[in-house]
């Protein structure tokens, strides 16, 4: 298979690794992997997606841009790590994560939980890269909680503005003040416009621990920088 690039990581030295075939076992709702919008559709021909070992040296690989790294078997985690000199994994579930090796990057509030609670980790896994939350115009009050339980533990916490395709009675009653339908990358999706996105962000501007995925609105990985921090910086806490 050709390996595909993911256009939102071109020219970032990140590169997307997706070892499975199939959708995504988790199925969460809005999830831009399996929604057919996918720059990797049709899905059963060009999965699985993975680089060049030659191509990827000095390189970062990110696994799992799509579908779920908690799915992967110990051998091939185990054949992840030797084959590429700098990569980090991305999961949804919070169970195991030491069985990476490597850092890895958890997903907070996935699927049904999005607007109504989070994975609490206790103890911190040492190789946690740091927690992703998905954030939306009604849910200011969970990340907060999440902002609040995480940094106090000195994580590092990256928030994902969710993007909606399909209609829902929060987006529908959210349209006029709180979301413009614009291109995102490929796709066209209904977003949160960047004075809201102020006001959500507002409270954590004296964390230095409080990211947003994404530079000043911008949504391609090569201007954002979160991810190869957070990565080395892991490493460097790992040795």
């Amino acid at each position: 298979m050709t390996y595909k690039h993911n256009p939102k990581t071109k020219g970032s030295g990140i590169y997307g690794c997706i070892p499975q075939k199939g959708l995504c076992p988790m199925q969460c709702k809005d999830c831009f992997f399996q929604s057919g919008r996918s720059y990797l559709e049709p899905l059963e021909e060009h999965l699985p997606n993975v680089p060049n070992m030659v191509d990827m040296a000095g390189r970062v690989v990110r696994v799992n841009d799509g579908h779920d790294s908690s799915t992967l078997t110990d051998a091939q985690i185990d054949d992840l790590n030797k084959v590429y000199q700098h990569v980090f994994f991305n999961t949804s579930s919070p169970h195991g994560l030491e069985r990476y090796k490597a850092p890895v990057v958890l997903t907070l509030n996935p699927g049904e939980m999005t607007d109504k609670s989070f994975h609490k980790l206790d103890p911190i896994p040492q190789n946690l890269m740091f927690v992703r939350f998905r954030a939306n115009a009604w849910n200011k009050w969970l990340l907060r909680e999440a902002v609040e339980y995480y940094t106090w533990r000195k994580v590092p916490v990256v928030i994902t503005y969710m993007a909606y395709f399909f209609d829902s009675e929060k987006v529908e009653a959210a349209k006029e003040t709180h979301y413009l339908f614009q291109k995102r990358t490929l796709n066209a999706y209904w977003v949160i416009p960047e004075y809201k996105r102020h006001e959500i962000e507002e409270a954590f501007e004296d964390n230095a621990l409080v990211y947003t995925c994404g530079y000043k609105g911008t949504h391609q990985c090569a201007r954002c920088g979160n991810c190869l921090r957070e990565y080395f910086a892991t490493m460097e806490r790992l040795r």
